[in-house]
């Protein structure tokens, strides 16, 4: 399913480039996140991958930070975008070779991806065995008051409604994705981050100045007028202010991390092979079907 006109993201990405940096204040929470992860990880990556990098934000944040710094060996930065001055390098057709790094990363650019499982089946293969894959992207809480707002302004204007804001991964999907991609040891998490504005129309600002606007390979629907906007910003201040006056708006990071097979690693025993209780590793009394707690049924 075609749902992004990915080559309409690249200009929109490019458009954002040069004033990117009074923009990033999402990635750099997302590279920061990804490096404190990082830095539980106990071991050396001589070749890290930065795949959808921006202007760099996460490959910088990696490096200056002293917990993951002297981990990581060579480091390729590549972007949808050759805007950004980086390796150009779409997601959903990866120009590296198989098992070229140890580590691939990626801040809040997959969710722009139409075939996610393929990108990840890429990404694994790329990955040398016992590679580490960590992404963040954004998430389906994501702007949820500005796409309940839109949805009400031209509901209530046109009789009927079509979905302005992008489709985001669940986290619950995303375990599957990575499981389905047979990373090992795969794990998703998420984390809803709150950001406040004077207007909604500073959060459009924001949203075009981080190349973040929505990019629908289906354009079919009617346009947004402006009076439809205007009044979708009034319902967003009335219904999503809080009591200074100040809009909230939702961004969810859905982070991925998993592992390429490696012949090394911690594999699950065979479904009945334990040698120990699980009630004798706890120090609790076992208690069969039915009985409470006490001994009491």
């Amino acid at each position: 399913m075609r749902i992004f006109d990915r080559n309409l993201h690249a200009r929109r990405r490019a458009r954002a480039s040069a004033g990117y940096a009074q923009y990033s204040f999402l990635k750099k929470l997302a590279a920061e996140d990804i490096a404190w992860r990082l830095s539980a990880i106990n071991r050396r990556f001589e070749r890290v991958l930065d795949l959808g990098a921006h202007d760099g934000v996460l490959a910088k944040t990696l490096k200056a930070d002293p917990q993951t710094a002297n981990r990581l060996g060579e480091s390729v930065s590549a972007d949808l975008s050759p805007a950004f001055g980086h390796q150009v390098a779409d997601e959903e057709a990866l120009p590296f070779a198989e098992q070229s790094f140890d580590l691939v990363v990626s801040a809040l650019s997959l969710h722009w991806v139409n075939d996610l499982p393929g990108a990840l089946i890429q990404i694994r293969r790329v990955l040398k065995p016992d590679g580490l894959f960590i992404a963040t992207v954004l998430g389906g809480r994501t702007l949820v008051e500005l796409r309940q707002s839109l949805l009400a302004a031209e509901e209530e204007i046109r009789g009927g409604a079509t979905n302005r804001v992008s489709p985001m991964l669940d986290v619950i999907d995303a375990a599957g994705l990575l499981q389905r991609t047979q990373f090992a040891m795969p794990v998703a998490d998420n984390d809803a981050r709150t950001v406040r504005y004077a207007h909604p129309l500073k959060l459009l600002a924001d949203l075009r100045g981080m190349g973040e606007t929505a990019a629908f390979a289906d354009r079919s629907a009617p346009k947004l007028t402006r009076g439809i906007l205007m009044r979708a910003m009034e319902i967003y201040a009335q219904r999503f202010s809080d009591p200074d006056g100040r809009i909230r708006a939702t961004f969810e990071f859905v982070t991925l991390s998993g592992w390429s097979p490696g012949p090394d690693q911690p594999k699950p025993k065979r479904p009945g092979s334990a040698t120990v209780r699980l009630a004798d590793a706890l120090g609790v009394k076992e208690q069969t079907a039915g009985e409470k707690a006490g001994g009491k049924t």
